[in-house]
């Protein structure tokens, strides 16, 4: 990672957040519209990063969500309402007028379209990377997320030492890794289970862990699709065991102003293996070019 960020903590309902904001680099044209990111479950801010690097003419701001890396918990419930509200508390407190893109990946695509639907005079457009077109527990994979679920709740309710120990095993996060990771390159396998091993397990607490799950389970895209009313990018991806193609094609037929970009050969973690390619087409379409 080149670009330097500015670090910046704001108190949202009593709890410190913390956001890296990424200037354009020098020489970068004016106009270009400024990037705000919201990162998926489990995760936090290091996971856009390569899409950060990819994008230099743009000043992107990227958080950590509420429980999860360097932000405190809520007092509250850690589900799709409250992270949506706190981009909303973000947009506000940043001064990002609506000539912002806001983007989401994977449960963060969850978020960043509620809060969208909701104010969709707020922002230019709308990008999702890896959007969650389908419900985890109706989808091809409902078996996985179903026992993923138990494991959530076991890790919840067993002794903290115990709990802790379960939810970050190394083994167990790196067996999740390798059934997201698609790519036959090795050095960009260790690569990715290097910063699943490093980040995956950096949240506030097994409850923000759980309830979090259990709203990345429920919600989908597909909740507030027909109120969309920006232009809207997808960018899914061939082998996503999250959303099938056909999933993602029905979610772009929902939408007023959708632009659908399937990447080949690569699952979950575009953010990870294919963050030029993801790059290059919101470059695309932010400048209105076509594919």
């Amino acid at each position: 990672m080149t670009r330097q960020a500015t670090e910046t903590t704001h108190s949202y309902l009593g709890a410190t957040q913390r956001y890296w904001d990424f200037a354009p680099t020098p020489g970068a044209p004016a106009n270009v519209p400024t990037l705000f990111m919201v990162h998926g479950f489990r995760g936090d801010h290091h996971g856009l990063l390569r899409i950060v690097e990819a994008l230099p003419s743009h000043r992107i701001v990227v958080p950590d969500l509420p429980g999860f890396g360097q932000s405190e918990a809520l007092d509250g419930v850690h589900d799709v309402d409250a992270y949506a509200d706190f981009v909303g508390f973000s947009f506000t407190t940043l001064a990002l007028g609506p000539a912002t893109v806001l983007l989401g990946h994977s449960f963060g695509s969850i978020v960043a379209a509620r809060w969208a639907a909701a104010h969709p005079s707020a922002i230019a457009a709308l990008v999702l990377i890896n959007p969650i077109c389908e419900p985890a527990l109706e989808g091809a994979n409902r078996l996985a997320s179903k026992l993923a679920a138990v494991y959530y709740r076991v890790g919840a309710a067993l002794p903290e030492k115990l709990g802790l120990a379960l939810l970050g095993n190394p083994g167990i996060v790196l067996g999740m890794s390798s059934m997201m990771a698609k790519t036959k390159d090795r050095a960009l396998r260790r690569y990715i289970h290097g910063q699943h091993l490093s980040y995956f397990s950096t949240y506030a607490s097994r409850r923000v862990l759980l309830e979090a799950f259990q709203a990345s389970i429920t919600g989908t895209v597909r909740d507030v699709a027909t109120r969309l009313a920006m232009p809207v990018l997808l960018i899914a991806a061939e082998k996503d065991d999250l959303g099938s193609v056909a999933g993602q094609r029905d979610l772009a037929g929902l939408i007023a102003d959708a632009r659908l970009e399937i990447i080949p050969e690569v699952g979950h973690l575009v953010h990870y293996e294919t963050p030029d390619e993801a790059a290059r087409l919101i470059e695309n379409f932010l400048a209105g070019r076509p594919e």
